[in-house]
């Protein structure tokens, strides 16, 4: 079969987490007889330092056009240091999601055993979690109407949701839930907020057409606390985008590092999929960010695809890594010896294209050459 991806690698480490990503895929693509075809676009502070904008209409055009969008991270600490700045890096992804009408963020949290010891949390508390984060994207308070008093004093930002909004996610959560473990949850803050009441009732008719999937509700402040108290608890957690983007982000202490983390944004037409941990400027260039998340996304975005023998040959090499301990500095103790970036994607890479054979070289991995014997 053909694909063509949209790639935007962006900024910081998002190029070489990608190109670890590309790897596993062209790997994908020679063991199961396809063709990926990729369309390389910008965006984020790359795309402002080239065409002068975050999103440049040449990147809409090349998504609109693609199969599925394979993102990298926006951000730069010259931004960053600037919050006066009215051009900014992050204002590429905000409008690329509403252009490609990318309305539901799907974030998995995965305890991976042989990463139970790099959690903060106790291992009996995160062990054996498996829970699917389903966030409203292009509604909210990120896209209300935002105002700022003339003597600079008094700032207003507005959060608003319709039914529509809040129909088409509630679904995509519901048929998720009937796949995985039957349970829903939704987290809001229907005790005080009118658009949480909205959410209580429209998701509460939403769920009598899935007679299989029970739903309970949550305040997003008990929630909070309880993804980190007991994670296991949940399957499905559906919320709106503001609740969606702290909770996820609060759950990422369960997998250990935020460098295994990836999530799809969804829309009726196009889908983007992506490593969660931003740009980390910081080891830009250095080789050692850990590419496992974006790698995870390609394999997220063959799922999509209905290729789904391809996305577990990358799931089982993935895991293979973790379990042959060949990955990045985050997921090592200090006297470890850890991987580079780039030979743990030759590593994946060379496991998909050879699956049935787990005697690994060590020393090849650190010298460049093939990690199989």
């Amino acid at each position: 079969m053909k694909f063509t991806f949209a790639v935007i690698s962006g900024d910081g480490i998002g190029p070489e987490v990608t190109n670890q990503a590309k790897k596993a895929l062209e790997a994908v693509a020679e063991v199961y007889n396809h063709v990926f075809l990729y369309k390389d676009a910008k965006i984020g502070a790359c795309a402002i330092d080239e065409k002068g904008v975050p999103l440049p209409e040449e990147t809409i055009k090349i998504c609109k056009e693609a199969d599925a969008i394979l993102y990298g991270a926006v951000g730069d600490t010259k931004y960053d240091n600037n919050p006066s700045s009215k051009i900014r890096p992050e204002q590429g992804i905000l409008q690329l999601r509403q252009e490609l009408k990318l309305f539901c963020n799907i974030r998995p949290i995965k305890a991976y055993n042989k990463l139970l010891k790099n959690s903060p949390l106790k291992r009996e508390v995160v062990s054996g979690t498996d829970v699917a984060i389903f966030r409203e994207l292009t509604g909210g308070i990120y896209f209300g109407k935002k105002e700022l008093s003339k003597d600079g004093k008094i700032a207003f930002d507005g959060c608003q949701y319709s039914e529509e909004e809040i129909l088409r996610v509630a679904h995509l959560a519901f048929k998720a839930a009937g796949e995985r473990r039957k349970k829903v949850t939704l987290v809001d803050k229907a005790n005080v907020l009118e658009t949480s009441r909205l959410w209580r009732r429209v998701v509460t008719e939403v769920a009598k057409e899935y007679e299989d999937v029970s739903l309970d509700f949550m305040l997003v402040d008990n929630a909070t606390m309880q993804i980190v108290l007991n994670p296991k608890q949940f399957d499905v957690i559906l919320t709106e985008n503001l609740f969606g983007d702290i909770i996820s982000d609060v759950a990422t202490v369960i997998g250990g590092s935020i460098g295994m983390l990836a999530a799809s944004s969804i829309g009726e037409k196009h889908a983007l999929f992506e490593p969660i941990h931003g740009s980390y400027p910081q080891a830009a260039g250095k080789d050692i960010a850990n590419p496992l998340a974006s790698i995870i996304s390609a394999a997220m975005m063959l799922e999509y695809l209905g290729l789904e023998d391809e996305a577990d040959a990358i799931h089982r090499a993935v895991q293979k890594s973790l379990d042959l301990g060949i990955t990045t500095k985050d997921l090592k103790a200090k006297n470890q010896t850890a991987a580079l970036t780039s030979k743990v994607g030759d590593f994946i890479a060379d496991y998909i294209e050879n699956q049935e054979d787990s005697n690994m070289n060590f020393k090849n991995i650190h010298m460049g050459q093939s990690t199989i014997i």
